[in-house]
């Protein structure tokens, strides 16, 4: 073998993908890589996503990167502008010629011998199956299936007369006003549906079988509008994401550490929101904030179209689907001409691919995480893996940069080869994800990697903690062995 034909491969063109390249553009100016992408666009999450009113779940100040600061006030921005803002990245940083599009992975194949990773993918063009070889890879895949959402087995589907759609399959022509609409779920995505297709004239329902904390936060950044008056958008940025970051860890700390008061905190403000019009139970998660993903919604425009009408909201269980709509366990029945599983996604890591080490099989659950970003035993790999609890580019951005100094440094001393181990620590069941308890961690825990009982092998989901030990920490942890050959 004469040597492998990429210095870097990059599996994925999403957010995680393309802020990958553009760290590696930043860093080198010499390393050949290339991306590969299954679907046909650049975006991932935010191409594929075409529902109505989809829009982030984070503040764009931390959610935009952190070598090129989002320039708009919007604090939660909409699907396509932050399609556009990836696809713009990677054109202003020369990426875009370096991605392989429609290149489903299949396998990856590490061999000690070359020293280097061999990667299939399956053209879906041609339908040939090709070849990489590369003495990196960088996993930017995400952690769900792109080719299936989550529904569970409903008694009686079969039998519903109306359109059922999934989120992650929006119809492009799919008429809805005028229409019954019944939205099962209570998630990030449900509560950008109920508004929005309220707003686009449907009679909706919002169908959840237990509710979820959800905060108003405000559509502009009243900080950001003061300071672009007199400064430039760049301290604009620098100001407004120091401040985010501070609220999201003062919030996720304080929800961990005394919940009972950020539930009377979320308690009292969204029984203002509600203005006594809704049921404040329908806002009464049996969990703590924070067990599960905390939702928001700008200028509280779900707890609007439920204060006036547009739209309604049941808690209860699904007995039946019947030819009208759905029947309760309670007795209510709901009429139906749509029924929006908005019920969640299949986890999946490294899109399907399997891995071998020298031909052994990678169990992936069998393994540790070091610092959230390796795999031990698994060399020269980055797996990114964004935040739960904050913004994902906030991790992702900083791991990349980690990553490319253990690739200088290796550079310098002319070393092949970078393999976590684990020696001594112990495996608990906890996975990479952290403590978030939401049902696709749950259903899917077997495909993660897991956390050992100390550092380096422990998730912190801090940023602060975590920046300055992956920006500024040594590179030569006694967790991670190099080698020449």
């Amino acid at each position: 073998m004469s040597g492998p034909q990429l210095d870097v491969l990059i599996l994925g063109a999403g957010l995680s993908g393309i802020g990958a390249a553009c760290h590696l553009t930043r860093r080198f100016k010499d390393k050949r890589y290339a991306i590969l992408e299954q679907r046909n666009a650049i975006g991932g999450t935010w191409d594929l996503f075409r529902y109505p009113g989809i829009r982030s779940d984070s503040d764009m100040s931390t959610f935009g990167y952190n070598f090129r600061p989002w320039r708009e006030p919007k604090v939660l921005a909409d699907g396509p502008s932050i399609r556009k803002y990836v696809s713009d990245t990677a054109e202003r940083y020369g990426v875009t010629p370096h991605i392989r599009f429609g290149r489903k992975v299949q396998h990856a194949a590490w061999s000690t011998k070359d020293a280097c990773w061999t990667v299939t993918a399956l053209n879906s063009e041609s339908g040939r199956e090709e070849t990489y070889t590369a003495r990196f890879v960088i996993a930017a895949t995400g952690y769900y299936r792109y080719d299936s959402g989550f529904t569970p087995e409903f008694p009686g589907r079969e039998r519903f007369q109306g359109t059922v759609v999934h989120p992650q399959f929006w119809p492009e022509n799919l008429q809805y006003a005028g229409k019954k609409v019944v939205i099962i779920g209570s998630g990030a995505t449900a509560i950008t549906l109920v508004p929005s297709m309220a707003a686009g004239g449907a009679d909706v329902t919002m169908l959840q079988r237990s509710p979820t904390y959800v905060l108003s936060v405000p559509s502009i950044d009243p900080l950001w509008s003061r300071l672009s008056r007199f400064l430039p958008a760049k301290a604009v940025y620098a100001a407004t994401r120091a401040r985010n970051i501070g609220l999201q860890r003062a919030l996720y700390t304080a929800s961990r550490e005394k919940p009972e008061v950020v539930k009377r905190l979320l308690h009292k403000l969204t029984t203002h929101q509600l203005g006594g019009k809704v049921d404040i139970r329908h806002f009464t998660p049996r969990y703590n904030p924070w067990d599960e993903r905390l939702c928001v919604v700008p200028d509280g425009d779900l707890f609007r179209a439920l204060r006036k009408g547009q739209a309604h909201i049941v808690t209860d269980t699904i007995k039946t689907f019947d030819e009208t709509g759905i029947q309760l366990d309670s007795g209510q029945h709901l009429d139906a001409d749509i029924i929006v599983t908005a019920t969640g996604l299949n986890l999946q890591l490294f899109g399907g691919a399997t891995m071998t080490i020298d031909g052994a099989p990678v169990e992936i659950k069998e393994h540790l995480a070091y610092k959230g970003m390796m795999i031990n035993d698994v060399p020269n790999l980055l797996a990114i893996f964004g935040y739960t609890n904050a913004s994902w580019t906030l991790k992702a951005d900083i791991v990349c940069e980690h990553f490319f100094r253990i690739m200088a440094y290796m550079d310098k001393k002319k070393l092949k080869m970078v393999t976590p181990r684990a020696k001594g620590v112990r495996r608990l069941d906890d996975t990479v994800m952290g403590s978030l308890a939401s049902g696709y961690v749950r259903r899917g825990a077997d495909s993660l990697p897991r956390q050992g009982d100390r550092a380096p092998w422990t998730v912190l989901n801090d940023y602060l903690r975590d920046a300055t030990a992956l920006k500024l920490g040594r590179v030569t942890n006694p967790a991670l062995e190099y080698r020449a050959r």
